[in-house]
Parts: structure tokens; C-alpha cells; sequence
């Protein structure tokens, strides 16, 4: 197993937000694929999109027994500008998202962001349209039986949610989780830290970490075991940068990161977006210390 390309990668893309954290001034490492190419935060709390969630949706409506289809609002949407439109979605009004969607696109404005591909049907117009009739409306019909319960596990409800059309598997799910679990009732699941599902990208990052081709298929419960032989691996380490407390669904993440800077580095292709820092300041600040006892 090779974990210190990815370790290397990990430590320099943290060591980049906190220079820019602390108000250094750029560049804020040497590294030639960091500062040309977009990659996500080691630790998703920390990226722009999530703290705008964070900040407007979650934290304001954390006792919301509906923020469940909040987050999946958001994650669908993923561009605050849009999300600023539309408001905290709950109750569910499904013509003033049809009407803020259709308002935007009328005058050129993004409407989604480019980190998920949502599958639309072509049967509908508008990928807001297909939304609508096929993920958001039904969602919010069966609301009652989809909303997290207390005692529930990550792995169970992902479970859950992964029943309803449009999520295409496990990967969005994910998604989704990734905001639920700081707030109740999932903030006290029992796999709070363990919970990860894998995605193409995180596949191909454990290929690399097992010195594999990066294309060469795994199934869910092989990922799984490789993914725990990584973290079991990777722990000390992580503790020796201040990383200790980081989540099996962040490494995850930071797997599919990796693979993107390695395909740079071996000329296999390159991300699909280039790193422009905004110049404004992040929205509210993650809690670091909530859930270092998880361990």
C-alpha cells in the first residue's frame, strides 16, 4: 500500500486553507497543480458551497424535522446564488422554485453548480422540471416516513434514501449525509466517523493507493475493505499533521481528490475546473472540536 503520495497531497492542500485562513498572501504554496487547479478542502465542512449551507440553511433551521429535503435541495443545486433565490425550501413550493429556476435561466445566470452531474430524463424540458415531478415532489409528499429517526444509523438511512428515484445509487446520498450528520438525530449515529460510501472518483484513488490501474473495478464491499486497511494505515499519521479527527466520509473525499492531482501529475487528463480564489470571506466558521470524542 502506498499512502504517501496521498498523505503528501492530503498535508498540502490543508497547510493551503490555513495559509489563506490566516491571511497570508498568495501564492499560498509552490506546488504547480494546487495553485492552477480547483480541489476541494481536505475537510468538506470547509469548503465555500458547505459553509454557505451551513451558515444560511442548516444551522439557522437545525431543529427543522424536514432539513433532510433542505440538504437535498442544496446538494441538487450546489450554487448559493441559486439557493439564495429559492430560500430555505421548507414547506415546499414547488412553482416559486419552478419560477426562480425558470427567471434565472431567462437571464443567463448559473443555475447549478459543477461539482455533481444529475441525470435529467429527456422526457422533461428543463433538468428543474424532471426535479420536480420525479425527485423533489414525491420527496416531499412522503416526507414523513423519510425524515431521519433518533437510534438511526448513517448506513441505514443512505439506505433509505437510495429507495427513491434519482439518487442513482449510493455516491449522492453520500452527498446529502455529509450535511445531515452535524445536526440531529444523525449527529449521534454509532458510525458517525466510519460511515463512507464510495463514488468513481474515491475508486480510482484507492486503485492508485493500492497500486492498481486506476480504472480497475471494485465492489462496494471490496472498496470497503481496502478503505478500511487505508485508514487503519493512515491514522498516525493524520494524528501527526492535527488531522485526527478526520471522518471516513472526508478521506473518502480527499481519495477522490487525489486521484484528480495524480491524473495531472502522470498527463492522464486534468480537472475540469481551474482554481480562482474569491475574494470573499468564507460564511460562519466549522466547529472544530464538536466531534473529536467520536474517536
Amino acid at each position: 500500500m502506498e499512502i504517501k503520495r496521498l498523505l503528501d497531497f492530503i498535508l498540502e492542500r490543508e497547510a493551503i486553507r490555513r495559509r489563506r485562513a490566516a491571511g497570508e498572501a498568495p501564492p499560498w504554496t509552490n506546488n504547480p497543480i494546487l495553485s492552477t487547479w480547483s480541489f476541494t478542502n481536505v475537510r468538506r465542512e470547509d469548503d465555500r458551497v458547505t459553509r454557505w449551507v451551513a451558515t444560511n440553511w442548516r444551522e439557522p433551521h437545525a431543529e427543522d424535522p424536514d432539513l433532510w429535503f433542505a440538504m437535498i435541495i442544496a446538494v441538487f443545486t450546489n450554487w448559493p446564488p441559486t439557493l439564495a433565490e429559492i430560500g430555505y425550501p421548507v414547506p415546499w413550493d414547488p412553482d416559486h422554485y419552478r419560477a426562480v429556476m425558470a427567471d434565472r435561466a431567462k437571464r443567463f445566470e448559473q443555475l447549478y453548480g459543477p461539482a455533481y452531474r444529475i441525470h435529467v430524463d429527456q422526457h422533461y424540458r428543463t433538468t428543474a422540471e424532471y426535479q420536480l415531478a420525479k425527485v423533489f415532489n414525491p420527496l416531499w409528499r412522503d416526507r414523513e416516513w423519510l425524515r431521519p429517526v433518533r437510534g438511526e444509523t448513517l448506513t441505514r438511512y443512505c439506505a433509505r434514501l437510495n429507495e427513491r428515484h434519482g439518487f442513482g445509487g449510493s455516491f449522492i446520498t453520500g452527498q446529502v449525509i455529509a450535511y445531515l450528520k452535524y445536526v440531529a438525530p444523525l449527529r449521534e449515529a454509532s458510525d458517525w466517523m466510519t460511515f463512507a460510501v464510495s463514488g468513481p472518483g474515491s475508486r480510482a484513488g484507492l486503485n492508485r493507493v493500492f497500486d492498481r490501474p486506476a480504472h480497475t473495478y471494485w465492489s462496494e464491499a471490496a472498496w470497503r475493505s481496502g478503505f478500511d486497511q487505508l485508514r487503519e494505515a493512515i491514522a498516525p499519521d493524520l494524528n501527526c499533521i492535527g488531522l485526527r479527527d478526520l471522518h471516513a466520509h472526508e478521506l473518502q473525499n480527499c481519495l477522490c481528490e487525489h486521484d484528480k492531482y495524480e491524473r495531472v501529475c502522470h498527463q492522464e487528463g486534468r480537472p475540469r475546473r481551474r482554481f480562482h480564489p474569491s475574494p470573499d470571506p468564507l460564511p460562519g466558521s466549522p466547529n472544530r472540536d464538536l466531534f473529536n470524542a467520536a474517536e
